[in-house]
């Protein structure tokens, strides 16, 4: 597996971009990231609602939820599908604000890309986009998603499940 920031040169204040090479299939790394969150994704730490959170679900259709479900069966949603595009492209709004709240106004943008690279690895791509959205604190969680809670960190254990799921 590699990290890297993506697209070097495009330094856009409203986006932060981050690739990883998961070396597993294209089918396998798509699954792991819509269907398995909860296996990769830190959900002791990484959540919104009161309950512990137990898994972290994408609804598998446009217009689907993107939420935490926590021990106690209790829900908070951070988003939803914009676009299902198995197995090569996902777009999720990121409805959580500043203050990581649940807005439902604020839909800011993930676009998640998978591209085989050959067989058995693959390319995946992540934008999250629209960070003007958060007004005056886009600085801030720009810097939080870059370097801090840091979506490279999020894809880089994505991409060791996913190798995990491949096998040998």
């Amino acid at each position: 597996m590699t990290t890297a920031p993506d697209k070097p040169g495009i330094d856009d204040p409203n986006s932060v971009r981050k690739t990883v090479t998961v070396q597993a299939p294209l089918a396998v790394a798509w699954k792991v990231f819509t269907e398995k969150m909860g296996t990769w994704w830190p959900l002791a730490v990484y959540k919104i609602g009161k309950a512990n959170a137990v898994d972290a679900i994408i609804e598998p259709h446009v217009g689907g939820r993107w939420y935490e479900r926590g021990d106690d069966g209790s829900t908070c949603q951070w988003g939803s599908v914009l676009s299902w595009e198995p197995p090569s492209r996902l777009v999720l709004s990121w409805d959580i604000d500043a203050n990581w709240q649940y807005d439902p106004d604020l839909k800011t943008e993930i676009e998640v890309r998978f591209i085989a690279q050959g067989s058995a690895s693959t390319r995946v791509e992540l934008e999250h986009r629209k960070l003007d959205r958060f007004g005056a604190r886009r600085d801030e969680m720009r810097r939080i998603f870059e370097t801090e809670g840091d979506w490279g960190r999020l894809l880089a254990a994505f991409a060791a499940r996913a190798a995990e799921e491949a096998g040998p």
